[in-house]
């Protein structure tokens, strides 16, 4: 088990990809827009919101963090894509939320309303990022490297 409080980000770095991940915080309710409905999804405190995104560098690092900042702290919906649609080709950044995330490098991005599935980098295939009281654990995340960073209280990296 990996600590995480609510005003911290882990970082999981990959070859190719960075997962972030946060904790929801406190007891709240996510919107996911679908093209057919309007989801309520309810999330205790020890849920995660994971951000992955398709590069490793500190754009990357600081878009992650931004788009979860967004939906966590400004409330901004999760947005599922229509199957096919073209945007989900120039996608580099896409989300989950709940306890139990998996990755998955078999489906398009940002198409999927199931919230526990989560678009991912082929090294990070199969994995499994739980939230459990205090933290989270990673499952089939060995070759990865994890460090936490504020969530909150941050600056953007200058160019």
């Amino acid at each position: 088990m990996i600590p995480l409080g609510s005003n911290e980000m882990l970082l999981v770095r990959g070859n190719s990809g960075t997962l972030a991940v946060v904790k929801v915080g406190k007891q709240r309710q996510f919107l996911v827009d679908t093209p057919e409905r309007e989801i309520v999804l309810a999330l205790g405190p020890e849920a995660l919101l994971v951000a992955s995104g398709f590069g490793t560098d500190a754009q990357m690092v600081n878009g992650l963090r931004c788009v979860l900042y967004m939906i966590r702290e400004v409330n901004s919906p999760l947005i599922v894509l229509p199957k096919n649609h073209p945007a989900s080709a120039r996608l580099k950044i896409v989300v989950a939320a709940g306890k139990r995330i998996v990755l998955s490098c078999d489906i398009t991005p940002g198409t999927h309303p199931e919230q526990h599935l989560l678009c991912g980098m082929k090294e990070f295939d199969g994995a499994e990022i739980l939230g459990v009281e205090g933290g989270v654990e990673l499952e089939g995340l060995e070759g990865a490297t994890c460090e936490k960073k504020a969530f909150i209280n941050f600056s953007f990296t200058q160019r």
